[in-house]
């Protein structure tokens, strides 16, 4: 796998647990002033999570 793809997987699954974090202890966000919604993170941990899967996938060939 190539440096740079190994550094994108990493980050990607780190932002997935971070939050899958938020998830689990409910910690409020504002950001300028808006609420982000707790809900909102579960699109925040799926979506990088599938994207590190398929990068991964893909490089492992």
């Amino acid at each position: 796998m190539k440096p740079v793809a190994t550094i994108v997987v990493l980050l990607l699954i780190v932002i997935s647990i971070a939050q899958l974090l938020r998830l689990i202890f409910q910690v409020e966000i504002i950001a300028a002033g808006f609420y982000v919604p707790v809900w909102l993170s579960i699109f925040g941990c799926i979506v990088p999570a599938i994207l590190a899967l398929m990068l991964w996938r893909e490089n492992r060939k």
